[in-house]
């Protein structure tokens, strides 16, 4: 079987700012902190809710260096690489790896619409640079490229590429994905209403932001499915499902950096464009926290 360092909760830090809009690294350390302690399995700075195309190189470097010294090889660490070149993607990748990363986990980033020669060829150059493996991140909504799983499974031909981030929200793919690829394919949910269908599916984990304000929840769902305990794991699950759609749909940086200040935890601020809550949506969020906490 080929290397598939992560499974159960993968937890997504924000990246935040300061007043000035300059990246809080010491703020970053204690984010990531909270992750650890409440439990999660993996830690992935650097993805869409860590604000990665709103960083410059030398950020990503800083916030990549932060994030190996904070989890002290505690658990997987998975960063995001992504960029629209071939050669900025190899660049970060083997920073990355350098800095101590477990595995990195790229999204086509483009301009021009790329083909499916192209993008295994992205894939496939940076995979020849690198030792550690590489996570496929498919999410259409943020890429503007949906890879097909005829697409995913050509990736999957390339040695150090193991793992699949699904993020379209459609649980067939996951079917699909389990069905036609077999045991040895490792796929992981990106799409937070779908955790459970997800999981039925045979997700080996979850990559989500959730666990910044629901880490015993996001840890009970999985708990219960590692039981085979559907019971549990509905009523878990459908305790967050409000939380789940709200992330998703304000905004994963927003969401999580408003979500913290309500919970008492400093999020940082957030890099303009990106403008916080409105304070009816707040007063949503807080409502929507007040209930699961109950």
């Amino acid at each position: 079987m080929k290397s598939i360092p992560f499974k159960g909760i993968i937890a997504y830090p924000i990246t935040p700012f300061d007043n000035q809009e300059k990246v809080d690294i010491p703020l970053f350390k204690k984010q990531v902190d909270r992750l650890l302690v409440s439990g999660a399995h993996g830690i992935a700075p650097l993805g869409s809710t860590g604000v990665l195309p709103y960083l410059t190189d030398e950020e990503k470097e800083a916030v990549t260096e932060a994030t190996m010294q904070q989890v002290a090889n505690r658990v997987p660490t998975l960063v995001g690489v992504s960029n629209l070149t071939t050669d900025k993607t190899i660049y970060h990748a083997r920073f990355a790896e350098k800095a101590g990363a477990t595995a990195v986990m790229i999204i086509p980033m483009s301009y021009w619409k790329l083909t499916d020669d192209e993008i295994v060829q992205h894939y496939d150059a940076v995979a020849s640079k690198l030792s550690i493996p590489i996570m496929v991140y498919n999410n259409p909504a943020t890429s503007g490229v949906d890879m097909s799983p005829a697409l995913l499974k050509r990736l999957l031909e390339i040695p150090n590429v193991t793992m699949i981030k699904e993020s379209t929200g459609d649980v067939q793919r996951m079917h699909y994905l389990r069905k036609e690829l077999g045991e040895d394919v490792a796929f992981y949910n990106g799409s937070n209403p779908l955790a459970l269908a997800a999981f039925a599916a045979g997700a080996n984990g979850w990559c989500t932001a959730a666990p910044n304000l629901i880490p015993e929840l996001t840890m009970q769902l999985y708990n219960a499915i590692q039981n085979n305990d559907l019971t549990e794991a509905q009523r878990v699950f459908y305790r967050q499902l409000d939380l789940l759609k709200f992330i998703v749909a304000k905004g994963l940086p927003r969401a999580i950096q408003a979500g913290l200040h309500i919970l008492g935890d400093d999020g940082g601020q957030l890099r303009s464009p990106l403008k916080p809550l409105t304070d009816n949506e707040s007063a949503e969020l807080k409502t929507i926290l007040s209930q699961i906490n109950k």
